[in-house]
């Protein structure tokens, strides 16, 4: 197993060292391991996590708070599958709904990326056709 220190973390995912320890005081990432002097020591798995928070934020545009919500809600169902019975029905009803409204946001989120990546692709195409005149007046 590989063991990385918070500087060789934050020079791998981007990120500061004071985000890395925000993250995880608000429960983003796992407390890491720690060395027998309370140095950080994080694995290849704390890394992929680190990962899967920042796909979450940048390319998904999740907020920290909604994040926070989602690996609760993550933590309890899992909770709920491993001891079968822990909540009752209205309390899956309620997790039920609150995941309904997260996939809609990122339909939503999908949509609007959508519309731009076309705007985009518009543009690019007016550009090659001003290139192409250029072109035909060079001849």
């Amino acid at each position: 197993m590989n063991w990385y220190k918070i500087d060789d973390v934050a020079k791998i995912t981007g990120l500061t060292k004071r985000t890395l320890r925000y993250y995880e005081e608000i429960g983003l990432i796992p407390p890491p391991e720690r060395s027998d002097g309370k140095i950080r020591l994080y694995t290849d798995e704390d890394i992929e996590q680190i990962r899967r928070v920042l796909i979450a934020k940048e390319v998904l545009g999740f907020s920290l708070q909604e994040l926070q919500q989602f690996l609760h809600l993550k933590k309890m169902i899992e909770q709920n599958h491993t001891e079968y019975g822990s909540f009752g029905p209205e309390e899956l009803l309620e997790i039920k709904k609150h995941l309904s409204g997260q996939i809609h946001m990122l339909h939503a989120k999908i949509e609007r990326m959508q519309k731009f990546t076309q705007e985009l692709t518009e543009l690019q195409q007016k550009i090659k056709v001003q290139l192409n005149q250029f072109a035909k007046e060079d001849e």
